[in-house]
């Protein structure tokens, strides 16, 4: 049997994925998505406030949402690691033993999140450690945690995470939550559960089987029974490196159009390089990504 060569095939289904994927679907491009994480990071928010239309929205909700909309368009989507691209005349996904053949590529693969690098990290994920606030705050009930950074991701876990535990700490290098906006820092601000460390780094995780405390560099020591780490994102870069895509700093640069260097590849999202890390944005390009394929396409 011959193989089936789409249109176009997108990989990543968060906000800027899923958004190509709609407006793919408007215009009639044979269409295959790739995610892991329905929703992406986006998924994992606590309350979405600045999205056009809903005043607030858990971003679960928000990615089923997405879901469903991209489902009632009939569009597949594979939750299949894609491992390498290879480019001919048409492009070869992989995904292990499988293989995908298309036209044209967007990658919405978004960015994954930063890490401490601290002995103890990886052995404690799951009994004590966790980069999701909003998959494990309920096992913290009546618990005491911490919440490492001080972006807008750090002070949401940090309310999220005060409907459960009896203390939460948010641990932060500088000295003021500069980069968060003010409307989440004055709820933070106003939250009794909540107390921010500032000037101070987590250098060590205590623990024998899971985590019991963390020592800062200030020399102090706080006991925790949990540390939510939101200390950034870094941009998932391995396929367009391997494809020779032009980076800068790291993130994928494209046009206006959301062209990258190499013809049939679009970018869109929070892997590309772009001021305003926000879903509106990873969607707005995610519509002009598929719309320059489109265009390309005829």
């Amino acid at each position: 049997m011959k193989d089936k060569i789409y249109d176009l095939i997108i990989i990543g289904a968060g906000p800027a994925g899923m958004s190509a994927a709609v407006y793919a679907a408007r215009y009639k491009l044979n269409t295959l998505i790739f995610g892991e994480v329905i929703g992406g990071m986006a998924s994992e928010a606590y309350e979405i406030c600045n999205f056009l239309s809903y005043s607030k929205i858990s971003g679960f909700e928000l990615a089923h949402k997405m879901q469903q909309h991209v489902a009632d368009l009939g569009l597949e989507i594979k939750t299949e690691k894609v491992t390498k691209i290879n480019k001919d005349k048409i492009f070869a996904i992989k995904t292990g033993d499988n293989s995908y053949f298309s036209k044209k590529i967007i990658l919405a693969t978004g960015t994954e999140k930063t890490k401490l690098n601290l002995d103890n990290e990886e052995k404690f994920l799951g009994r004590g450690i966790s980069y999701c606030a909003t998959c494990d705050a309920a096992f913290f009930k009546d618990k005491i945690v911490g919440v490492v950074g001080g972006s807008n991701a750090a002070l949401t876990a940090a309310l999220l995470l005060s409907e459960f535990a009896s203390k939460v700490y948010i641990i932060y290098r500088r000295d003021s939550f500069f980069r968060a906006e003010p409307a989440w820092i004055e709820r933070v601000n106003k939250n009794k559960k909540i107390n921010p460390v500032f000037n101070a780094n987590v250098v060590e995780l205590i623990g024998k089987e899971r985590l019991e405390a963390v020592k800062l560099d200030n020399k102090k020591k706080l006991r925790l029974d949990g540390l939510f780490i939101e200390i950034g994102s870094s941009p998932n870069t391995k396929l367009p490196e391997e494809l020779g895509i032009e980076l800068e700093n790291g993130y994928i640069k494209t046009d206006n159009e959301q062209r990258t260097n190499v013809k049939g590849i679009f970018a869109a999202g929070d892997v590309t390089v772009t001021s305003l890390e926000q879903i509106i944005i990873a969607a707005a390009q995610g519509a002009v990504a598929a719309y320059s394929a489109y265009k390309e396409a005829r």
